[in-house]
């Protein structure tokens, strides 16, 4: 006898704090070393020559793919807002059919948090994306500011907090540590 198919798992890692795409990428990280196949579709960021996304690219069984222009300016007011929700609203659009497919048991949306709290992306929208996620998978949501509606979809919600930080003592970004 089996066991009837599980609804989708949601986990979101959210808050002012470091560690929120590092935790979800732990979580791909341990997919594959269960052999499991993972999706990392990273919404915002644009840069492929970040340490996890060569190392997410390495492992057997895991996809990346970058839905974003960069980062965001502070105002929302820059010439290439429209690049940003297009290249977001195509992102989502493809996650969304892999999701409602099951062709990976691990899926990352990652700064999807952001999108959504930026305007780049409506919350229905990945709310509805994430609901037709296949039975037996999981999702993973991550970026500042979630929603309450993304919260309230999550089975599983964390928020990093920041206590101190390397960039308030002069520490610049380094490879390894902040990509």
């Amino acid at each position: 006898m089996t066991e009837p198919p599980h609804k989708p798992r949601v986990l979101l890692f959210t808050g002012e704090g470091k560690g929120k795409t590092t935790a979800a990428l732990g979580m791909v990280l341990r997919a594959a070393g269960h052999g499991l196949p993972a999706l990392v579709v990273s919404f915002i960021k644009a840069d492929a020559r970040t340490g996890e996304i060569a190392a997410c690219r390495a492992l057997e069984g895991v996809e990346v793919r970058l839905a974003g222009c960069g980062f965001l300016p502070r105002d929302g007011a820059a010439p290439r807002m429209a690049d940003h929700r297009r290249a977001a609203a195509d992102g989502l659009r493809a996650a969304a059919a892999d999701l409602a497919a099951g062709r990976y048991r691990v899926v990352v949306l990652d700064e999807v948090c952001t999108a959504v709290a930026r305007g780049l992306l409506a919350e229905a929208d990945v709310c509805e994306a994430v609901a037709r996620a296949a039975a037996g998978s999981v999702v993973v949501l991550t970026g500042r500011g979630a929603t309450p509606g993304l919260l309230a979809l999550a089975d599983t919600a964390t928020e990093m907090r920041c206590l101190k930080h390397g960039f308030d003592a002069g520490c610049p970004a380094q490879p390894g540590v902040e990509y």
